[in-house]
């Protein structure tokens, strides 16, 4: 199987070129592909015929996205129609990574993959916009929604992940204070990577939802992330209003892996593991 990683340079394109390190893997950094250009995408793919293209390039960060509207639509949105519409005349399956953003948070209980998007920020508006233009352009599409993405790799758009901040900042204040009426399921990018692995090589096209298990508030997760590395630094639950933002957040992202979980495809585990997982892997490849 030959697979072309769309952003391989960043925090899930990296760790999904390892997860394929058995089969051929054709990566594809930011100076390789720019998929806001068509031309550089008929250009990326002129020689090219992977079985599969995995797209993880995107424009995520969320403060940016709101004063930069046209940039945002123009690589989330854009990009993924240059993708779908190359890859469907080169009869290319395609595998895309969006967004729980595309979701208000008004549910309140998980959303599953057939619930009513309804984006509250320009990020979220642009990757939705990206999933439609994809759904509407290319008929062989794996559309894979996950949500608050840590790894080991840097992310691109956004520097060090929010674990390493935490960590960085309880090495200079005795007491941190992180929100705790934001809920999602931070997900660990090795998992997804293995995750999207196992539904690249089923055929069954559609859209899915994949975190790890389970659901926490960023204060929760702060808190588990300090205790596994054994720091006593206080954690002080507040609420988001504390950090005024132009960005609207929803207060309630958690995904629900149904479709997975339907087909007996479901790897992901609950996030805690994840979290222990990730304090662990360094240890296992120094």
């Amino acid at each position: 199987m030959t697979i072309a990683v769309v952003g391989a340079d960043g925090q899930l394109g990296t760790e999904i070129v390892k997860v394929f390190a058995d089969e051929i893997v054709i990566s594809l950094m930011q100076s390789d592909i720019e998929i806001s250009e068509i031309g550089s995408v008929e250009k990326a793919f002129a020689k090219n015929r992977p079985d599969i293209v995995i797209n993880t390039a995107s424009f995520v960060n969320v403060e940016l996205c709101e004063n930069e509207r046209e940039k945002a639509f123009l690589v989330n949105e854009t990009g993924a129609l240059n993708l779908a519409r190359v890859l469907e005349e080169q009869k290319i399956p395609l595998l895309h990574i969006s967004t729980d953003y595309v979701f208000d948070g008004l549910k309140r209980s998980p959303y599953e993959e057939n619930d009513t998007p309804n984006p509250l920020n320009v990020y979220g508006a642009s990757k939705l916009a990206g999933e439609r233009a994809i759904q509407a352009n290319c008929s062989r599409h794996y559309i894979v929604r996950t949500s608050g993405l840590y790894g080991h790799a840097q992310c691109l758009g956004k520097g060090a992940n929010f674990i390493e901040k935490i960590l960085a900042r309880s090495k200079e204040k005795d007491e941190l204070q992180v929100v705790d009426d934001e809920v999602l399921t931070p997900t660990y990018t090795l998992d997804l990577a293995r995750q999207i692995r196992v539904l690249a090589k089923t055929g069954n096209y559609g859209m899915y939802h994949a975190t790890n298990n389970g659901e926490c508030s960023w204060f929760e997760f702060a808190k588990e992330a300090l205790r596994i590395a054994g720091l006593s630094t206080r954690v002080v639950p507040v609420s988001s209003k504390n950090y005024p933002s132009e960005v609207q957040r929803p207060a309630y992202s958690v995904l629900a892996n149904s479709r997975l979980i339907s087909q007996g495809l479901d790897r992901m585990p609950v996030w805690q593991e994840s979290l222990a997982a990730y304090f662990e892997e360094p240890k296992q490849t120094s």
